[in-house]
């Protein structure tokens, strides 16, 4: 009886990310892998007694748990950022006043983003999470200059009121980190770690 050669294929799990930022998705899509997108609909609001940095990071556990009951077989990709200032967790500002408010709070001060970075198999349950900080000292604008900004570039969705991938970078002094694009929202230096320990290979 001749015996037949049976190869056995590694699934290669599909990867998703959690997250509908065009920013979080043009990051990801520097490493040239393919990746799908959802939706976490989670909600975001902060605990009572939970420091900013436990904030950012059960927010970017959950939207990977949330986008895991609905796929099987994935790497699941989950980030949350929070901008913190003397202790305070500096949210979106959603309006133009809470905005002008933030800036003027912040204005001439060392400002720290922390983006949270969760990985999940959902096959093995196996999670990864790092928390990146990333300090910015903001120069010390006047309220014009505030509202120049904000109505060039209108950020109402990014937390601290201020992108520096765009015109916001003209509002900052200097900037210090291990991952410039941690401050944009998806730490890429950690996610490639933690991809090639799911076996991902990137190059």
């Amino acid at each position: 009886m001749q015996k037949e050669n049976l190869k056995i294929q590694k699934i290669t799990p599909k990867i998703i990310l959690a997250s509908t930022s065009i920013y979080r998705r043009e990051l990801l899509q520097r490493l040239r892998i393919s990746f799908e997108i959802e939706d976490p609909h989670i909600d975001e609001s902060r605990l009572p007694e939970e420091t900013p940095q436990q904030t950012a990071l059960r927010l970017a556990e959950a939207k990977a748990r949330a986008v895991a009951r609905l796929h099987t077989h994935a790497l699941i990709i989950g980030s949350d950022q929070v901008a913190v200032l003397d202790d305070k967790q500096l949210g979106k500002p959603m309006t133009h006043a809470n905005a002008v408010q933030q800036l003027k709070y912040m204005r001439g001060r060392t400002v720290v983003f922390y983006t949270a970075l969760c990985l999940l198999n959902n096959t093995t349950d196996q999670i990864q999470t790092q928390l990146v900080p990333y300090q910015v000292k903001f120069k010390n604008f006047n309220d014009q200059q505030i509202e120049n900004y904000l109505h060039k570039e209108q950020p109402y969705h990014c937390a601290g009121s201020a992108k520096s991938e765009g015109l916001g970078i003209a509002l900052i002094e200097y900037m210090h980190g291990d991952d410039p694009n941690a401050l944009i929202g998806l730490p890429l230096i950690a996610l490639v770690g933690m991809l090639t320990r799911e076996g991902v290979t990137i190059l």
